[in-house]
């Protein structure tokens, strides 16, 4: 079931790096409620996520993953698997299918290499090489299906997530403002910050 939340999430990935670029509009029905919301959470030193939904659904699941992966490096001495924190979400939304969270995430990180999980509202999972969310989602992933290749460096796929992000904010009512960046290498995050047009 794909449900469209006010926002335009997109991320993708690289031989090196998993990007995510979201834009910075809230809005309340069709009120413009806060210009300025981050929407690419850090979860970890290696792991980002990206919100689309109910702030409180998305704040409170972003924490519950925070302390997963500080409990799994603790008890490990090892950094948390991307996919293993993809399916533990993935546990917690489809344990409310009945009252569900109201919330679609992109989570993005680097272990052995780059990983992208798209992770849909009913706790559906899936690891893609590109995919985007929220309302200007159908604008975006036409953007980065036609012009995705998987030997693009970095500065070529931060151009293209930041060009697929403006193209929903020319096109959708409910995203806007600014796009923000992250970018997930072996050494860390990257953030970054570009004006919507």
């Amino acid at each position: 079931m794909r449900v469209l939340f006010g926002t335009t999430t997109v991320g993708l990935v690289t031989k090196g790096a998993a990007i995510v670029a979201a834009d910075r509009r809230a809005s309340s029905g069709t009120y413009i409620a806060h210009k300025a919301v981050k929407k690419i959470v850090r979860v970890a030193d290696h792991v980002v996520l990206t919100t689309a939904g109910l702030v409180a659904d998305t704040q409170v699941l972003a924490s519950l993953l925070r302390i997963k992966a500080t409990e799994y490096s603790l008890a490990s001495k090892a950094k948390i698997p991307v996919r293993s924190l993809a399916a533990y979400l993935s546990i917690l939304l489809n344990s409310y299918k009945y009252y569900p969270f109201l919330v679609q995430f992109i989570l993005a990180g680097y272990d052995e290499k780059p990983r992208l999980y798209n992770i849909e509202l009913y706790g559906d999972y899936f690891e893609e090489t590109y995919t985007a969310t929220g309302s200007g989602s159908p604008v975006a992933i036409g953007v980065l299906e036609s012009e995705y290749r998987e030997d693009m460096d970095e500065e070529e796929a931060v151009a293209l997530a930041v060009k697929a992000v403006r193209s929903s904010i020319r096109r959708d009512v409910f995203t806007g403002e600014a796009v923000d960046v992250a970018i997930v290498k072996p050494n860390g995050i990257e953030e970054k910050s570009y004006p919507a047009g």
